[in-house]
């Protein structure tokens, strides 16, 4: 009997080891299980999150995509346009080169006409100052100013004091200027008289006005019935006392504004005549 209790105590014993071996091989491969379950759950976090980016990365494309594909339309619709214009440009730029010729023309016979003029006005002052003597140019100031000749003479030159009658002694002077005028037959003529600011008292002169103006006609007079002047050429004008050239409140300078200006142009109906052959544009 104690030998078989015995033999039960071993097999209990053996029993009792041989689940313990058991249960630790168990729970050897349930902590592997464990890390490998843990790892597992990391790797598809970081899945999940590298298909996110992607999928994002996806959409932005998508609608980059969608913007290219509007801009090239738009691209090429303004290619279009431009091919369209450009076909069109050819035609007008053509068109603006013949205007710009014919621009270019017209200036040219515009500036050779002024040239001419030019020319002829410093030939005219240059014959003109040769043939007075130097006593007469004290008395003649002779100008050319933006193409036109001004022969300024003063009063104490030209007429007797207080008059409005042309003196002898301008008579040689006059001739000279007259025979120029004749030799320039493309000129037209005007006579302005000028006065200072001291009033007139004449019972036939109203004003110093009237005194500019009759001694301005009595020039005209002079040049077309003694010298041969073709009166159509010549205009009579006063400009009074409003168009001085010093100061009136001194002796010297009421005397240079006291004067008789011969103004010589060249005629305008050549450049009349350029001016209505201008190209027009449209």
């Amino acid at each position: 009997m104690k030998k078989i209790l015995l033999l039960l105590m071993a097999g209990v014993l053996l029993t009792s080891c041989a689940s313990k071996k058991k249960f630790n091989e168990l729970q050897t491969n349930y902590n592997s299980l464990q890390t490998q379950y843990q790892t597992a759950q990391v790797q598809l976090a970081e899945n999940r999150a590298t298909i996110k980016s992607l999928e994002d990365r996806l959409a932005e494309a998508r609608a980059a995509n969608e913007k290219l594909t509007v801009a090239y339309a738009a691209l090429q619709a303004s290619l279009d346009k431009s091919i369209q214009q450009n076909s069109e440009g050819n035609v007008n730029i053509s068109k603006l080169v013949d205007e710009i010729n014919a621009s270019n023309k017209f200036i040219k016979q515009l500036v050779e006409a002024k040239d001419r003029s030019d020319s002829l006005n410093m030939v005219l002052t240059n014959n003109l100052t040769r043939s007075l003597s130097k006593e007469e140019l004290k008395d003649v100031d002779v100008q050319v100013l933006k193409g036109v000749v001004y022969i300024s003479l003063s009063d104490n030159m030209l007429y007797q004091s207080g008059s409005y009658q042309i003196s002898d002694r301008a008579g040689e002077t006059l001739s000279k200027i007259a025979k120029i005028i004749t030799d320039y037959k493309d000129y037209d003529v005007l006579i302005e008289g000028n006065t200072d600011n001291v009033p007139i008292s004449k019972t036939n002169i109203r004003n110093n006005w009237d005194l500019a103006a009759l001694r301005a006609s009595s020039v005209v007079q002079a040049l077309q019935n003694n010298y041969g002047v073709d009166p159509k050429r010549l205009t009579a004008g006063s400009r009074g006392e409003y168009n001085p050239i010093a100061d009136n409140n001194t002796d010297a300078g009421r005397a240079r504004n006291r004067r008789t200006q011969i103004i010589i142009t060249p005629k305008l109906d050549e450049f009349m005549d350029l001016i209505g052959q201008a190209p027009e544009g449209e």
